[in-house]
């Protein structure tokens, strides 16, 4: 019987490779799996103000349930901007659990990824940790926004 990794989930792939979706041609990674990427590299400060954006970003029942119910306490603070989480919250939240909610806010927001994206990109330290996955999908996102310009 073979063991599955169970700190990622099938779609999010180890420290230095490159996870792609399931059928893309193109081998591109996928948006929450490079984000679930950066936040098991990133240090702990950064990854505690991170999830924070994220599950601010998700409503009550949503952190009830995404990632196994880890994120069930910060359901109160819900609609909060930015729900403040603990260094020790932020270690112990795994790659897999922030892959699964980003995945959730990306089909329930799409926007609100782009733009956690977007803070992320900024940060240098992160830049440094994700390396080619940040800047193949930044280019890919330049090129996007480049011919929408164009286009209309």
């Amino acid at each position: 019987m073979k063991k599955r990794n169970r700190r990622h989930p099938p779609d999010v792939a180890p420290a230095g490779t490159t996870a792609t979706s399931g059928g893309d041609e193109q081998g591109e990674a996928t948006l929450p799996a490079i984000i679930a990427g950066a936040f098991e590299r990133i240090n702990i400060r950064l990854r505690a103000r991170m999830l924070g954006r994220l599950l601010a970003s998700a409503g009550p029942i949503a952190l009830t349930v995404v990632g196994g119910g880890v994120f069930a306490k910060y359901a109160a603070q819900a609609r909060w901007p930015v729900i403040p989480v603990s260094f020790a919250d932020a270690a112990r939240a795994t790659s897999g659990q922030v892959h699964e909610l980003v995945r959730y806010l990306q089909q329930s927001n799409p926007q609100l990824v782009s733009q956690i994206f977007d803070i992320l990109a900024r940060d240098t330290a992160t830049i440094a940790a994700l390396g080619a996955s940040v800047a193949a999908l930044t280019l890919q996102r330049l090129a996007a926004s480049t011919a929408k310009r164009r286009d209309g």
